[in-house]
């Protein structure tokens, strides 16, 4: 098994096993969508998925030697050496999902990373193509954040299979037809998890960010459970204007570049606008999620008052 996923045609053999298992899987969830008039899919909203995906494949394609290079300058300067054993494969996929949490979490706290990771987020359905719904541009950096690891003494294809298998089993869990998972709740990320993490309720933004393991989440306090009384709405707010190919690619930018834009902005206001959490502004004006929800607790604990009062 260790020599089928980090052998020299580990990656070929996780796409060779995935291809056919995703075809089958949105295949049945189409089934179900259609047989429990579930509604979950959308012509436009696939073909959006689509095409945001070849973007994002087409420039990983561009950037994977590149990238591949810089881990490997950290990996021949490495501070650990492993035996490639069953142990060394297990720690390689958890230190990897550990990293994929760090990167997620900045995407959605960070703006420009937002104007980036905002393409996964921005669909009102969500279903198995929603998964492949890529940030496009995150082939451009992601690599910074797992170059530590093979610093560590992992190799970079490892890496890459153990990223690849955790984005397989992530895919997977953009669905509404599994409700729960039983004792894998407290140990994965779950299909009920991960509706959290696409719900634009104030309740249930940033939140659950993990790929594959629920426990970064559980150990930083960013774990929301799906709650039956406040039904998950998806997309994001303010919805876009349009669907248009380069609405959904540029959005986040186009705003970015209107309030970097503005007359007598100090410099330090302007990379706030670019780096700092989206909803920020030089002006005291807006809200960061943390205000959002920090107001929506109060709110909750005020009316919680009244009822026991």
């Amino acid at each position: 098994m260790v020599d089928y996923f980090f052998g020299k045609d580990g990656l070929e053999n996780v796409y060779a096993w995935s291809i056919p298992v995703h075809a089958t899987i949105i295949l049945a969830e189409m089934i179900y969508s259609h047989v429990a008039e579930a509604k979950l899919y959308n012509g436009k909203d696939v073909a959006t998925s689509i095409y945001l995906a070849g973007l994002n494949f087409t420039l990983d394609l561009v950037m994977k030697a590149f990238a591949m290079g810089f881990m490997f300058f950290f990996f021949n300067h490495r501070i650990f050496s492993w035996e490639y054993t069953i142990w060394y494969g297990l720690l390689c996929f958890i230190v990897t999902d550990f990293a994929y949490y760090v990167l997620h979490y900045v995407d959605h706290h960070s703006r420009a990373f937002w104007a980036v990771h905002i393409t996964h987020h921005n669909s009102e359905y969500f279903n198995i193509t929603t998964g492949f719904r890529s940030p496009v541009l995150q082939p451009l950096y992601r690599y910074l954040y797992f170059s530590p690891l093979a610093f560590l003494g992992f190799n970079p294809w490892h890496i890459m299979v153990a990223y690849a298998i955790g984005q397989v089993y992530g895919t997977w869990v953009h669905t509404q037809a599994v409700k729960r998972m039983g004792i894998l709740e407290y140990i994965l990320v779950t299909p009920s998890h991960h509706r959290v993490h696409h719900a634009c309720n104030i309740k249930y933004l940033d939140r659950n960010m993990g790929m594959c393991l629920i426990i970064w989440d559980k150990i930083f306090g960013t774990f929301e459970k799906e709650d039956p009384n406040v039904p998950v709405k998806y997309g994001i707010y303010p919805k876009m204007p349009d669907n248009k190919p380069d609405t959904v690619l540029l959005y986040e930018w186009r705003k970015i570049w209107k309030d970097i834009k503005q007359p007598g902005l100090k410099f330090s206001d302007r990379l706030n606008y670019i780096f700092n959490s989206p909803g920020w502004r030089h002006d005291g004006t807006g809200k960061t999620v943390r205000q959002y929800q920090k107001d929506y607790w109060a709110k909750k604990n005020q009316q919680s008052k009244k009822k026991t009062a």
